[in-house]
């Protein structure tokens, strides 16, 4: 499964570069980008796995940059 989510409050293109590869070595994860210049997040997983897997992407996102979040 893939999908693409707007991200609030991303503030920093070199915090998206560490979301993106924190997100990236997330266990199900089979590729997972974050744009700054667009304030999105396209994650593609398994599907048995999909929502653990955002759950933990918005974990890996808050320790880099607290105030930005995942809009679903």
């Amino acid at each position: 499964m893939k999908k693409r989510y707007d991200l609030e409050d991303l503030d920093c293109a070199h915090c998206a570069a560490k979301m993106e590869e924190a997100i990236n070595k997330l266990e199900g994860v089979k590729s997972a980008t974050v744009n700054f210049m667009h304030q999105k997040l396209t994650i593609e997983a398994e599907d048995e796995v999909f929502e653990d897997v955002v759950k933990l992407a918005q974990k890996e996102i808050k320790k880099v940059e607290p105030d930005c979040t995942i809009v679903m």
